[in-house]
């Protein structure tokens, strides 16, 4: 008794200590969080998806972001915040799913250390493509809850939630959202198979669709139909079976890995695994283990950015493996040496992960970035310079600086970026304009709030500029218009050259026509997308 205390309390303070780790430490800027910035801000000040800004996707993505904006202002390290909350529900929700499946606790602690580390330490920012999963998992683990609740009462409350959560789920990103939909259904087939009755499938796939019916229905007066991607025109399907089949086969070393070591336990152990009501619990842990691994499959072709937004699988695949191994092996986890042992080695596997921050801390307190050099004026090459880095306009992110301004608070940038700011600061239209019209398109989405200025609004209008994702040709033509009438007073663009109209070249051609550009700068980016943001008035 006093063990399993121990390692329950050990659960929760991993969790709480490795999400609230970034609440105490700086950020360079994070590249493309102008996104997650901007949806939350205009949340935060009553405006909804779709009636008021044009998505590709739903807006529950930014429901927790902005309800952090309305308690502790419209910083960018609020974000982070928003963030630490959210890596404590879903490490909470796993967490919960694991003791649903009766996972043994010494095996548990090991596994949420593995999964807070893996999935949840690293992803410090919002981003669609992890709160999806966020809330993928709640729903599982109000799912699992119901399948395994002992008493005849209360049970229904589980099975609703669990619609609940896939709804906000599919409507923070269809893909992830409609994946956690059919792991869902599969579960909820086996369960009912068992218990020879199919009303919770019924009711589960019946409460989904009344919550989608409410939910989207009041939108089909602002265009839901156009925006919202469901592979109709002018968005495009992303699911191809040949590109999911190219990438499985081509890379995805770590998912064949463990699809091949779950094939051989099955192999070794085929009887555990008849479906027979005796052995419930260990098919549906197979079921949703082989679930997420088939999601994750797919997932990393449908949500391609960031590369790694798929990892949630190693920590399903990693405590159904071991759970194994512990009876063939005969690993007592009730030992504590054990336990440790097996943190140990979960340290070790992903030190990747917080050596990062270590080497960023360093980057930061050092005297500056330097190469082995020979105090006798020797050319040695070593794996720091044999190749040259010919980009001589580089900006180190150890000499990157922190800006005045309060919603960049504890965010460092680029020198450059941050004079560029102060100098659009000081512009005396935007000190002396209290009706600023303002087109932003660059990912200093925070000078919103900084200037302050109104953000334009409506049915038509994007809150993401990428073409061909965000806004289309309808949305480029507004602009261009708008642009030609000089409606706008200022107007910011952010010129990357290697990205394909991440923010439209098309308008860069219209300003540059009808606009006079007075200034431009480094814009806040790292690597090989970096881009300049170029100042525009009348």
């Amino acid at each position: 008794m006093i063990q399993k205390k121990l390692l329950s309390a050990a659960e929760i303070l991993i969790i709480v200590v490795l999400a609230c780790v970034p609440l105490f430490i700086t950020f360079p800027y994070r590249v493309n969080i102008f996104l997650s910035w901007e949806g939350a801000y205009r949340m935060s000040l009553g405006q909804l998806p779709f009636r008021d800004f044009g998505i590709p996707m739903g807006g529950m993505y930014w429901v927790v972001p902005a309800l952090f904006f309305k308690l502790f202002g419209p910083a960018m390290i609020t974000l982070i915040k928003a963030q630490a909350f959210l890596n404590i529900v879903s490490a909470l929700a796993f967490r919960s799913i694991l003791k649903s499946l009766d996972v043994h606790p010494g095996i548990r602690v090991t596994a949420l250390l593995l999964y807070c580390l893996s999935y949840s330490f690293f992803n410090f920012w919002p981003w669609y493509n992890h709160t999806v999963i966020v809330y993928e998992f709640v729903a599982l683990a109000f799912l699992m809850k119901y399948i395994f609740y002992s008493g005849s009462k209360y049970r229904l409350p589980w099975l609703l939630l669990a619609a609940v959560f896939t709804f906000v789920s599919f409507f923070t990103k269809q893909d992830g959202g409609g994946m956690a939909f059919l792991i869902c259904c599969a579960l909820l087939l086996y369960h009912c198979w068992t218990k020879k009755n199919w009303w919770a499938l019924l009711v589960y796939i019946g409460f989904f669709a009344l919550i989608m019916i409410l939910v989207i229905w009041p939108l089909t007066q602002y265009e839901f139909g156009y925006w919202f991607n469901h592979g109709q025109p002018p968005h495009n399907a992303r699911l191809s079976l040949m590109e999911v089949a190219d990438e499985f086969f081509g890379n995805s070393d770590w998912l064949k890995f463990y699809i091949f070591l779950i094939s051989l336990i099955i192999l070794a152990d085929y009887k555990s695994w008849k479906p027979a009501k005796g052995n419930k619990q260990s098919l549906i842990f197979l079921l949703l283990t082989l679930g997420i691994l088939v999601e994750a499959v797919i997932f990393q072709v449908t949500s391609y950015t960031p590369p790694d937004n798929n990892i949630f699988f190693h920590s399903f695949a990693f405590v159904f493996i071991i759970s194994f191994l512990a009876k063939q092996l005969r690993l007592n986890f009730d030992k504590f040496f054990v336990v440790i042992f097996c943190g140990a080695g979960v340290l070790l596997w992903w030190s990747h992960v917080y050596w990062t921050y270590i080497q960023r801390i360093a980057a930061r307190t050092s005297a500056g970035e330097s190469a082995n050099l020979s105090p006798t004026g020797e050319n040695l090459v070593n794996r720091h310079n044999y190749i040259y880095d010919l980009d001589t306009t580089k900006i180190p992110q150890s000499k990157w600086v922190f800006s005045d301004l309060p919603v960049f608070k504890k965010i460092y940038m680029p020198a450059p970026t941050v004079e560029g700011i102060k100098r659009i600061m000081n512009l005396d239209l935007v000190r002396t304009n209290k009706d600023l019209r303002v087109l932003n398109m660059s990912e200093l989405t925070p000078l919103a709030a900084a200037i302050p200025y109104h953000l334009e609004r409506g049915p038509e209008y994007p809150l993401w500029f990428h073409l061909g994702v965000g806004m289309f040709n309808r949305e480029a033509r507004m602009f261009e218009s708008r642009i030609g009438d000089k409606y706008y007073d200022l107007v910011l663009f952010e010129n990357i050259p290697s990205l394909n109209n991440f923010y439209p070249f098309r308008i860069r051609d219209s300003l540059q026509k009808h606009y006079r550009m007075i200034d431009s700068f480094y814009a806040p980016r790292r690597g090989d997308t970096k881009g300049t943001i170029e100042v525009y008035v009348k």
